[in-house]
Order: C-alpha cells, then sequence, then structure tokens
C-alpha cells in the first residue's frame, strides 16, 4: 500500500473512529443544523456496512440535521449500540422531541434491535421522555441491555413516563419469548424525587435482570427509597448499586439492608452522602457481615455516622478477601473515633483500604444539659418499671409454684430445664450472694436466660455479672469468670451472633464511646475491666477486636479513673494478646 493510502486511511479512521462496526463523530463539537450540514455524515452511514454502533455525543444536532440523519438509519438492521449523549447543546428543548421521534421511527422502520441507548446529558425534561416512549414500547428495544439517561432533567413525569414504557416493553416482549432483560440502568441528577423512583421500582421487580442501578442525586427519600430496596430484592445478579446524595435516613437504610441480605452478587454499593445515619449503618453493616462474598466497594461516607457504627461497620468488612475500598469520610467519628477505626483495620490488616478521613465532621454535639436531664430521668423511670416487673413476675412465678404443686410453667425455657426464679433476681440486682446461690448450674441457667443473639443484650448481661466480680474472694472470682466463659463462648459460636455489634455494644455502656440513642452508662468497677482482662485472653474472642479495645482504654477516660490498677493491667493484656496474634 502506498504511503499516501496509508496516511488517507489513518486520517480516516481519526475522523470516523471505526472500531468493531463502530461510526464515531464523538466530541468532535460540529454544529448540525439542517441536511446540507450532515450530507458528508449520511454519506458515511449510508456507505457503512455492518453499522453496529453509532457515536454522536458531543455534537448538536437539530431538527433537520436529525430528520436527514434518520433517513440514513432507515436501513441500519444491524445496528444495536446508540450513543448519543449530550447532542443537543444550545437546542430549544422544544426541538430535542420531534428530533429523537425521527431517529427512533428510523430505527423502528430499520428492524434494528439495540442493546444500549445513551442519551445522558440531553437536559430533555419529560417532552424529550415522550420522544423515546414509542421507541422503548417496541421491538427494536426488546433486546436492550444498558439505558443511559444520566442529568436529563426528566422529572417525576418523565420518570413515571419510562417506567411505563419498561413495564409495556417487558408485557409485550413476553409475549413473545423473549422478555426484556435490561442489565444496566443509568439515571442520576434527573429529579425524580419519591414518585419517579417508585414507578421505576415497579419496573425493576418486574424484570429482574439488573446487574446495575445509578440514581444518585435525584431528591429520593425513605419512601422512594424503601420501594427500590424492595425492588432490588427481585435482582439477585444486582452487581452495582449507586443511590449516591440520595435521602434514605433510619428508614431507608433499615429497608436497602434488609434487601442486601439477597444479593449475593453486589460488588459496589455507593450510599455515600445518604444520610444513613448511625442506625442505619449498622444495620448495612450486619447484611455485610452476613453475606456479600464477592464486595469490592462500600461507600457510607457523609451519612452523620457516629465512632460506634463506624466500628461496626469496619468489623462488617473483616472477611471481605475482595474488598478494595471502605469509604467513611465525612461522617461524624471524631478525632479518637478516626483513630480507632484506623487501629481496627490495621488489626484486620485491611488499612490500606480504608478511605480517607480528612473531612471528618467530628464528635455530633450533645443536646443541652436540661434535655439530658430529662432523658435520664425518663431512662431512669423507665428502669424501675422494669425492675417492678420482673420483681412482679418473679413473685407470681413463686406463688404459681406453690399453689400448682408440680405443675409449674415456665415460658422463657423447655419444661425440661425448669428455671429457678433467682435467675432473673441476679440479673435484675446482680450481687455475689445471688450468684452462688445459682449453684454450679449458674452458667448454663444464665445462658438460657439471656438472648445471646441479640448483641447489646450479651454485653449488658457481661457487664452485671463481672460487676460482682472479687479477686480476693476465690470462690465469687471462679463463679463469675465461668458465667462469663459459658455465656460468651455460646454467643461468639454462634452463626448469628455479631460480635463487632457486642464489642460497639460494651463501649457505650463502658461509656467510652457517645451512641446516638443516648445509652446511659453502667457505673464502671475495677470487676468489669478485671473480668474483661480474662475474656480478651480466651480463644472465643475474636483478636480483631482485641486491638479495638486497646486503642479506647489508651484514652485518658474519667469513667475509668477509679479503676486504675484493673485499667493498667488490662491495657498490658491486651498490648501482649494483640502482639501475640
Amino acid at each position: 500500500m502506498a504511503t499516501d493510502d496509508v496516511a488517507q486511511l489513518a486520517d480516516s479512521l481519526a475522523k470516523t473512529g471505526v472500531e468493531d462496526g463502530e461510526l464515531s463523530y464523538k466530541g468532535q463539537g460540529r454544529k448540525l443544523d439542517d441536511a446540507q450540514s450532515v450530507e458528508e455524515m449520511v454519506k458515511e452511514i449510508q456507505d457503512f456496512e455492518g453499522l453496529q454502533a453509532l457515536r454522536l455525543e458531543g455534537n448538536t444536532v437539530g431538527v433537520e440535521a436529525a430528520q436527514a440523519i434518520a433517513k440514513a438509519l432507515e436501513t441500519k438492521s444491524a445496528l444495536m449500540r446508540c450513543y448519543w449523549s449530550d447532542m443537543f447543546t444550545g437546542r430549544l428543548r422544544s426541538e430535542i422531541p420531534p428530533s429523537l421521534n425521527s431517529l427512533g421511527d428510523a430505527l423502528m422502520l430499520a428492524g434494528a434491535r439495540l442493546t444500549v441507548l445513551d442519551l445522558s446529558d440531553n437536559a430533555f425534561g419529560p417532552d424529550g421522555v415522550k420522544g423515546i416512549e414509542n421507541l422503548l414500547k417496541s421491538s427494536t428495544c426488546y433486546t436492550l441491555q444498558e439505558l443511559r439517561l444520566n442529568n436529563c432533567g426528566m422529572g417525576i413525569g418523565g420518570g413515571k413516563i419510562l417506567a411505563a414504557s419498561l413495564i409495556y416493553n417487558h408485557k409485550k416482549s413476553s409475549a413473545v419469548g423473549s422478555p426484556l432483560s435490561l442489565k444496566v440502568f443509568v439515571a442520576g441528577r434527573n429529579r425524580l424525587e419519591n414518585d419517579g423512583a417508585t414507578a421505576l421500582a415497579q419496573a425493576f421487580k418486574l424484570m429482574g435482570s439488573m446487574e446495575e442501578v445509578h440514581m444518585p442525586q435525584n431528591g429520593i427519600n425513605h419512601a422512594g427509597v424503601t420501594a427500590l430496596a424492595e425492588a432490588m430484592q427481585h435482582n439477585p445478579g444486582l452487581r452495582i448499586l449507586n443511590l449516591n446524595d440520595n435521602t434514605f435516613t433510619e428508614k431507608g437504610a433499615m429497608a436497602m439492608a434488609q434487601a442486601l441480605k439477597h444479593l449475593r452478587s453486589i460488588q459496589v454499593i455507593n450510599f455515600g452522602d445518604c444520610l444513613v445515619r448511625p442506625e442505619g449503618a449498622k444495620a448495612i453493616a450486619v447484611s455485610v457481615s452476613e453475606g456479600l462474598p464477592i464486595l469490592k466497594e462500600l461507600n457510607l461516607s457523609y451519612g452523620e455516622i457516629t465512632e460506634d457504627a463506624a466500628l461496626v461497620v469496619a468489623q462488617a468488612v473483616k472477611d471481605k478477601d475482595q474488598l478494595e475500598k471502605l469509604d467513611l469520610n465525612g461522617n461524624c467519628i471524631g478525632e479518637d473515633g478516626c483513630r480507632a477505626l484506623k487501629v481496627a483495620m490495621e488489626a484486620m490488616n485491611m488499612s490500606e483500604l480504608l478511605g480517607s478521613l480528612s473531612e471528618d465532621e467530628g464528635e455530633p454535639e450533645d443536646d443541652d444539659d436540661e434535655e439530658d436531664e430529662d432523658d435520664d430521668e425518663e431512662e431512669d423511670d423507665d428502669e424501675d418499671d422494669v425492675d417492678e416487673e420482673e420483681v412482679e413476675e418473679e413473685e407470681e412465678e413463686e406463688e404459681e409454684e406453690e399453689s400448682t404443686g408440680n405443675k409449674v410453667r415456665h415460658f422463657s425455657t423447655p419444661q425440661s430445664t425448669p428455671r429457678p426464679p433467682e435467675v432473673s433476681s441476679f440479673l435484675s440486682f446482680p450481687s455475689p450472694d445471688k450468684l452462688l446461690k445459682l449453684g454450679p448450674t449458674r452458667a448454663l441457667l444464665i445462658e438460657q436466660q439471656v438472648d445471646v443473639s441479640d448483641a447489646t443484650k450479651t454485653a449488658e448481661a457481661f457487664l452485671k455479672i463481672a460487676s460482682v466480680y472479687k479477686e480476693d474472694n476465690t470462690e465469687v472470682r471462679n463463679a463469675v469468670l465461668d458465667s462469663i466463659d459459658g455465656l460468651l463462648r455460646k454467643a461468639f459460636t454462634s452463626s448469628s451472633f455479631q460480635g463487632y455489634s457486642f464489642v460497639s455494644s460494651l463501649l457505650v455502656l463502658l461509656g467510652l464511646i457517645k451512641s446516638e440513642d443516648k445509652v446511659k452508662p453502667v457505673i464502671v468497677v475495677p470487676g468489669h475491666l478485671q473480668a474483661l482482662e480474662h475474656v480478651v485472653r480466651q480463644d472465643y474472642f475474636p483478636k480483631e477486636s482485641v486491638a479495638v479495645l486497646e486503642a479506647f482504654m489508651s484514652r485518658n477516660n474519667k469513667t475509668l479513673e477509679s479503676c486504675g490498677n484493673a485499667k493498667n493491667n488490662l491495657q498490658s493484656t491486651l498490648q501482649r494478646v494483640r502482639s501475640q496474634s
């Protein structure tokens, strides 16, 4: 081939970007107003045998120009991919629907079978969606796999039209044995809000084929998020879910956490800037820890997540071998919390996977003292009520035993292992004497009384038992440690137990970290730390939690001032255990 011919071919390839049946005019900035302005383009389209993909993005196309291009497409039955984003810049919105109608009609006339339709960045509003409505309902889109409509300003109305078109398409395509199986949906920055999102959720639920859903910045709150969450449960092949910058709140986060339990194929979760809040983050963490084996990225940034919730999230990813990034930036973790978070990730050999924390908002400010006092009083009242109820239940149970002889009813344990009322009494008002009176089976009795599937209740029970620890009384010390070992071994070996939630709850109850729920910390006594020193040395206690405890015990905290020797001993043990792991 002559040098001139090679140069001419290279120039032609650079001009049109031919690749695998693709004709590209991408980013050429052409102003195509009328038929004359597209004469050359039309000829190239007509002459292109086996045209499979046409790229028009980055140009501006008027109505007449679109009609001329459409005419050239009427014979292109092999066309599968239309990359038509950002091609109406500077055009009146009224010009866009007729242009889209012309192009859509041509594709239908040609009998094309589209797999990709990208109309992003065209800002065509609801009327623009009407311009592609017939196309989306037609057999040309029965084979559609990717639909990209990012930043189109569809609004609620456009979202509803789009959803109805997809549902209609699925119905018609199913009738001929090839149901619409859309895999990728992109519709960020479209002001869909709750109604638009809810309408689209119905389409997603019906198709059940989604692999990627990107709907950031759409003004969706918990009602729309809940609808999407329910729909996602019916899409088990989902790999990427991006709902960044919508407003979940706890309600939406809880619903999404439930949906994640059904999505074992998911690799990327982007709930950044979604206001998931602490309880929502914890719920999501539970779903992450229990499933999602191939998770690569988890983004819970800018969600008002506090320190305790952030630690729960960190512990939830410990077994995610394919994880590449955990983003918790912009939350309310605080300086000490950020350090503890880094320590926790380092202990799991995952420190390099933790994203920047440079924009952390710091710990949330406390409410005024008067409100805190009111809350404390309410909590005290609640505790008094609970204690009175428990005492009444014990008294009723004792009376029933006296009046019915051997026919004693026990509601919380099987009849084969009757529970003495002293167990409830001990857990309500712990004392060394009550613990010893439970006898040699005290550990089993306590296990039966405590719901070890609940990490918080288990932490509370641990602290109650530990509160009666006496270093100088061998009998009491052994009774405490045996009871604690029995309880925690059962908890940590249970498949449903969330060990990281236990540690988080323990730190909250000890007053070492704050909780959004305003949990009232216990009065810390040396026995709490002495019992904990024993626990961290046991084989049932997760080693990655040792580093977290060490980070918190190293802080100067007033709640531990009365436990000087016990605190120092615990710190030394934590350092030793960590160095051995």
